[in-house]
């Protein structure tokens, strides 16, 4: 199964934690280890000087999902379906939901209340573990 990680999740990594043996442990299970363009876009700008060369790697073996027509498409009928509602969604956090979605992948991320798409695959990976 393709997993994509979201920033919460490629933070944890980067930072030593314990989602380091998870998302290690996804090739030899099986699954394929994927973010998008968004979520590298949010790590660049976050990064510390020290992480810079761990998050060129990180990213070099990881699958890079771009943000398509069909992605955005979706990441607006979500956003504007929960407006409705009078629940607002990020953009940057529709648009990885969308991407993920698009490719039949789970994402994995410490912060699912962020993604209530009842479409979606969601995995909690609580951040620090």
């Amino acid at each position: 199964m393709l997993r994509v990680l979201d920033s919460t999740v490629l933070i944890d990594f980067l930072r030593g934690r314990p989602a380091v043996g998870r998302v290690m442990a996804l090739r030899p299970s099986g699954d394929v280890p994927a973010t998008t363009a968004i979520n590298v876009e949010e790590i660049v700008r976050g990064l510390r000087a020290s992480e810079t060369a761990a998050a060129h790697r990180l990213f070099t073996g990881l699958i890079v999902l771009p943000v398509d027509t069909q992605a955005a498409w979706q990441a607006g009928i979500w956003r504007r379906t929960f407006a409705a509602r009078g629940v607002t969604l990020y953009q940057s956090d529709c648009l990885v939901a969308a991407t993920a979605w698009v490719n039949d992948g789970a994402l994995a991320t410490g912060s699912p209340k962020d993604f209530p798409m009842k479409e979606l695959k969601v995995e909690h990976w609580p951040v620090g573990s």
